[in-house]
């Protein structure tokens, strides 16, 4: 004490400064957090109708459409969508039509193969129509893509059938069966391979098998049309 005055002690040093840097940094690192979570969560998306989740969610975050993955801004054709676009079509037989009822929790009885069948810039996608009951196939059919809409350029309705896709073909089986044969157990089965060409798609090979022989016949080309 100099005077009768109090020397000043020493000045405390002002935080608030130091508060902001560690507050902003908090506030970074947790929103980096919810960022990697964010992605995280998409980065899990699946195939089929599951890979519309994360679209949905990016859309209510506020990401823009144009911002997202086109695989899902444009998912493929899902079970429901084939379902409405085999109701819509009118080359679909009204028998098969009436099948197109679910089999149980929403569950439609159709089967769905993507691929590259006709060259186009999307995905070919089959569609097998099936029974409920024993899921016999009732009706096979192609849809190509194009400008935004399904095509339908193969079908076949000639129980029981199914479609598939082989290295780029076409393959369709027919189960043959005898009089007295049951639905679980066919006497054979004819497998035609179909290739696309010149703006339609055309048998290329035929097989035959017997099952009571368990021999397949070997494949031989179809006929010309």
């Amino acid at each position: 004490m100099r005077g009768g005055l109090t020397e000043p002690g020493p000045t405390r040093p002002d935080l608030t400064p130091v508060r902001g840097i560690f507050q902003a940094a908090s506030t970074a690192v947790v929103v980096l957090a919810a960022l990697a979570l964010f992605v995280s969560a998409c980065a899990t998306g699946g195939t089929g109708t599951r890979d519309e989740g994360p679209a949905h969610a990016a859309a209510e975050a506020g990401v823009s459409p144009s911002a997202l993955p086109s695989a899902l801004t444009s998912p493929r054709l899902d079970r429901k969508g084939a379902v409405a676009l085999l109701r819509s079509d009118p080359k679909v037989s009204e028998a098969v039509k009436r099948d197109l009822e679910p089999c149980g929790a929403h569950q439609y009885p159709v089967d769905l193969f993507y691929g590259d069948l006709t060259g186009g810039s999307a995905d070919d996608v089959v569609v097998n129509v099936v029974t409920c009951a024993d899921l016999v196939g009732v009706g096979s059919y192609v849809y190509r893509e194009q400008d935004g809409s399904y095509q339908n350029v193969f079908q076949t309705e000639e129980p029981p059938v199914y479609a598939e896709i082989d290295r780029g073909d076409l393959v369709v089986t027919k189960q043959v069966y005898e009089k007295g044969d049951a639905v679980s157990d066919p006497s054979g089965e004819n497998v035609i391979t179909y290739r696309w060409a010149s703006g339609k798609f055309a048998a290329v090979y035929r097989t035959h098998s017997d099952y009571s022989d368990a021999v397949d016949a070997d494949p031989t080309p179809a006929p010309d049309n």
